[in-house]
């Protein structure tokens, strides 16, 4: 084993660890504002309830994200100081705008929202979290233009002298298609995870307390208003699931033809398609054999892929065995074809438990249609809809990492499309030694990082809402309500 091997699987790791709060952070930010809102605007106490809720558990995620991301900026000067040295020119404008701008908004303002429920006019103090949204959807659409440059590069030069990429048009980086294509496809995921985690949350509480007459918290019965509160949450996370939902599969569309355009073997290779074809069918399930390049078993759906990759349902779509000649007459010899069977399946995986969320959300909204419940049809969802719904977060969270895998995977062996291959990114002074010795370390933290994380989650969720804003419905005095703890 080399070091480049290692230094990639470290990079892997974190990057997922770190994606598994992204998501979330992004899209209940939106959620949270949305929530407090509809206290704003209707005073009702539940949803003062809900945002106060919600709001403990995104806050714990943001910091879990924020300490995970630090790390992946160290990586960079660890093991990648050629990659940084190619990209560092080009790379700093937007991480810097994302740092300077986007992050110290979020970081602000979060600050403001958490001490200024006293403090601050209701108005204002509102205005704070919708910065905060917004800052961190600025702070991810930065970040993805990086990510995007490397799978299209544009707005750049390559000076013949030091042999680095200078940034020469900053404005064709942060308009560049990949760029706000991948933002749109990956935040409308990120809220249908967030969606999700509301509505398994909701369901976990209308499950529990409907099946067992208590909060999950020994010698604690429901608070009166609990019930109605996680209803209404239930419902919001439904929408929201399903409204992204539907962004993600026009946006996941649009990424099907620019990858098409820019990353023919990233897409011939997620549809393990060896051969050039016209009409190219989508493949369901197939059984192939990478040293002999063809698919024994593939069951196909004709003409489905040569439509989402070029918009007929005759167009012609290129093959890996007919793109690694090309790239070999290209760039050199040498092997451009990435793991068809790691890309193959991440890109089902991703489409099929994504998409399994976005059913169960279609279904929950059918089921909790209209005002009232019956009993009979709060023992259905008890039975059956709210254990789904639960498991529903999980399959989201997952479908973020397989997405990931499939756009980083599916780039190799380039960091840099074109102009700079994996293998000449790594730093060439680091040992196998010393990336063993950093990975051992980084495994160890976020396994411990992950129990505090959900050790915290699941300890709020079970206390409720009542521990953080009081039963005020009888005196209706929002004195009483609290700061937040942390």
């Amino acid at each position: 084993m080399e070091a480049l091997e290692l230094a990639r699987w470290q990079f892997g790791v974190t990057t997922i660890y770190h994606f598994l709060f992204v998501p979330l952070t992004i899209g209940l930010s939106f959620i949270v504002a949305v929530l407090q809102t509809l206290w704003y605007r209707t005073g009702r106490h539940e949803y003062l309830q809900a945002t106060q809720f919600f709001g403990k558990l995104f806050l714990i995620n943001f910091a879990m994200g924020v300490v995970t991301g630090i790390v992946q900026e160290f990586q960079f000067g660890m093991n990648w100081s050629e990659y940084s040295r190619f990209v560092g020119d080009v790379f700093g404008a937007p991480l810097a705008m994302e740092a300077l701008l986007a992050f110290f908004l979020e970081s602000t303002f979060i600050g403001l929202w958490i001490f200024g429920w006293h403090r601050l006019p209701r108005g204002v103090h509102l205005a704070c979290i919708w910065i905060v949204a917004v800052g961190t959807n600025l702070s991810a659409y930065f970040i993805l233009a990086a990510n995007a440059w490397m799978r299209r590069p544009v707005g750049f030069e390559v000076n013949p002298e030091t042999g680095r990429a200078e940034l020469n048009d900053i404005w064709a980086v942060l308009s560049n298609d990949q760029a706000w294509s991948t933002y749109l496809h990956t935040v409308s995921a990120a809220f249908i995870t967030a969606g999700l985690f509301v509505v398994c949350v909701s369901a976990y509480k209308l499950w529990r307390n409907q099946k067992h007459g208590d909060t999950g918290v020994p010698d604690v019965r429901p608070p009166r208003g609990d019930f109605a509160l996680f209803r209404g949450t239930l419902k919001v996370g439904l929408v929201f699931t399903l409204a992204a939902g539907a962004v993600v599969v026009f946006s996941g569309d649009h990424q099907a033809k620019l990858a098409a355009q820019y990353e023919p073997m990233k897409l011939a290779a997620a549809e393990a398609l060896w051969e050039t074809e016209e009409g190219a069918p989508f493949s369901t399930f197939a059984v192939g054999d990478t040293e002999a390049r063809y698919n024994p078993i593939d069951i196909t759906v004709p003409n489905i892929l040569s439509f989402l990759a070029t918009g007929e349902f005759d167009g012609e779509v290129h093959g890996i065995n007919n793109l690694q000649e090309a790239y070999e007459e290209e760039y050199g010899e040498g092997n451009y074809i990435p793991n068809v069977f790691v890309t193959y399946w991440s890109f089902r995986l991703m489409m099929g438990l994504g998409l399994s969320g976005v059913a169960i959300a279609a279904v929950g909204l059918w089921l909790t249609r209209g005002r009232d419940r019956t009993p009979s049809v709060d023992g259905r969802l008890t039975r059956w809809f709210y254990p789904l719904a639960v498991l529903a977060l999980p399959a989201a969270l997952a479908a973020n990492i397989f997405g990931w895998v499939l756009t980083e995977m599916g780039r190799q062996p380039w960091t840099v499309h074109g102009y700079l291959l994996t293998a000449a990114s790594v730093s060439p002074g680091v040992s196998l030694g010393t990336v063993a010795f950093s990975l051992a370390g980084f495994t160890l933290l976020y396994g411990a990082l992950a129990v505090v994380e959900v050790g915290l989650l699941v300890k709020y969720i079970k206390a409720g809402p009542s521990h953080l804003v009081p039963d005020l419905e009888k005196d209706g005095d929002e004195s009483k309500i609290p700061h937040f703890s942390y």
